[in-house]
């Protein structure tokens, strides 16, 4: 039902038209079983003429209706399905980034990944489903008008075989539903092998551990679910397969001694129920299918409504400031949980302020805030308490996008675009050129319609090339976190005496987090952070 919901929810109307071919497909299939039973009894050539051309028009009935019914739910599933992957993706850039780090990013991917193209699959099997359902209700109809007596027989054997499946079905799904959660586990851990590979392959001791003790565990705990619940899923086929084997046998050896049946009749019986065991082999081979899909929906939709509580007012922003006069932190607060319930780090009460053209380093500790301090500053973290004034103005979630847009950023963990994205400019690529060279990785890699030629480079090198993207961007507030951790000793002393106070002169504010004491005296204004608070916060000699 969760699928069907699904699909409704796309486009009801046609759901409606699909279902309803498919339906006429069906039934004319099962109508073409009671023609070949009426024509095996009859033998005046004129009569037989007429089932003949009924047979032919049936046959085209069904062929053209199951077209048109597959290929109406084939659009509308891939359409469902795209909606669905942009829904999705939609909800995580818009959900508050605090909430994205708590979910983690194994679950995410999983969902975007995994979840999703189990319902893909799942909802590629509907339009067969469908015509697999319409020619069995067509069947029991025909069965019906030869015999209503014969019908209870059917609908009481139904009732046990669903019955007794409906048992198996149910802990079926419960063992696939732990192997769904036991796949995001599994995620964490192939991300750990992608990420950590050089320090797995460094200890010997260490890598045999992961594999031991974290991945072959649950390796082996997905496997042992999924079997599980795909084991009971066949048996519950076997056991269909096995009543309607029953069915025929009975009225095949035992109808003909409870009621006077004809030969007709029964050759009737006999070729319906033999005709039936296929679509419903199919429908009952498709739920396995079914139930992963209605699993990954769950775990879809559990994924949209927890982003959809931390969601972003999405606005389009209006143009940004290109001169402002003060951006201040009024007793911000905020609050770090990790996975453990009873640890958490504070950061604030923060108070201060920033002015354009100063050159200001954040220092401090491991563990002080800084990171934090950073994405409060530049609006990815929203403030539990206290206020950010941009210019006397209140950031609130009616203009927190906007005001993002006057940072550029590169963080410690920066993500590196192959193209540069969302820059609108018909010099770009001469002035990308450039900066490439000031940047001294000109020989290295060039652009060509906004498109890097490689990214493929050492760290400190593709740190150089995000820096490439925060000079294109052109905003009035840059921030760099660890920036130069990276870089050799030449490039490094080349940022903190040229390229950071070029950037103060022509008018940027520059905020950046760094270790390097030996270059302090670069800076306009030192921020030393130390477990949250603001241990000082002054002016150097300079």
């Amino acid at each position: 039902m969760n699928l069907i919901y699904f699909l409704l929810g796309s486009s009801w109307r046609m759901v409606a038209i699909a279902v309803v071919t498919g339906f006429l497909s069906g039934g004319s299939s099962a109508s073409l079983i009671a023609l070949i039973s009426t024509a095996a009894s009859r033998s005046a050539s004129e009569r037989l003429t007429i089932i003949a051309w009924s047979f032919v028009g049936l046959a085209l009935v069904a062929l053209i209706t199951s077209v048109i019914s597959q290929v109406m739910l084939i659009r509308l599933s891939q359409n469902a399905v795209f909606q669905l992957r942009m829904r999705l993706s939609r909800q995580i850039l818009s959900s508050e980034l605090s909430h994205l780090e708590q979910l983690g990013s194994p679950r995410l991917l999983a969902t975007l990944t995994e979840d999703v193209q189990t319902v893909a699959n799942a909802v590629h099997l509907i339009p067969y489903l469908c015509i697999d359902i319409a020619i069995v209700a067509g069947c029991l109809l025909y069965i019906t008008w030869l015999s209503w007596l014969v019908l209870l027989m059917v609908i009481g054997l139904a009732v046990v075989a669903i019955g007794s499946s409906q048992w198996l079905l149910i802990r079926g799904e419960r063992f696939l539903a732990l192997a769904r959660d036991d796949q995001d586990i599994l995620f964490k851990h192939f991300r750990t092998i992608t990420e950590g590979v050089k320090e797995l392959k460094l200890h010997y001791r260490r890598r045999q551990v992961f594999l031991s003790k974290n991945l072959q565990s649950t390796a082996a705990e997905f496997s042992r679910h999924s079997i599980q619940g795909l084991t009971l899923f066949t048996s519950t086929t076997s056991w269909g397969r096995l009543v309607f084997f029953f069915a025929i046998g009975f009225v095949l050896f035992a109808l003909p001694h409870l009621l006077t049946i004809s030969s007709q009749t029964l050759s009737g019986y006999i070729l319906t129920f033999t005709f039936l065991i296929m679509p419903m082999n199919n429908i009952v081979e498709k739920l396995p299918h079914i139930s992963r899909a209605s699993i990954a929906l769950q775990k879809i939709e559990s994924l949209g409504l927890s982003l959809a509580n931390q969601a972003e007012q999405s606005t389009v922003p209006p143009e940004s400031k290109s001169s402002w006069q003060c951006l201040q932190l009024v007793n911000v607060t905020h609050t770090y949980r990790t996975d453990q319930e009873d640890s958490s780090f504070i950061l604030g009460p923060i108070d201060l302020t920033f002015y354009p053209e100063q050159l200001v380093f954040i220092v401090g500790g491991n563990g002080s805030g800084k990171s934090t301090l950073a994405k409060l500053i530049t609006g990815l973290y929203i403030p539990e308490v206290g206020e950010i004034l941009f210019d006397g103005e209140l950031i609130t979630e009616q203009n927190r996008e906007w005001y993002r847009q006057h940072f550029s950023v590169v963080f410690s963990d920066f993500y590196l675009f192959e193209e540069l994205l969302g820059l609108e400019n018909i010099n770009l690529d001469t002035q990308a050129q450039e900066y490439l060279k000031l940047l001294q990785l000109d020989h290295k890699v060039k652009v060509e319609n906004g498109k890097l030629s490689t990214t493929n480079l050492s760290q400190g090198q593709r740190k150089r090339l995000a820096l490439l993207t925060a000079y294109l961007e052109d905003r009035p507030i840059y921030l760099f976190d660890e920036w130069a951790a990276d870089q050799d000793p030449v490039f490094k002393k080349i940022f903190y005496t040229q390229l950071l106070p070029k950037l103060r002169d022509k008018g940027k504010t520059v905020l950046a987090i760094t270790h390097d004491d030996r270059y302090f005296h670069v800076a306009d204004r030192i921020i030393k952070l130390d477990y949250g608070k603001v241990e000082f916060d002054k002016k150097t000699s300079i």
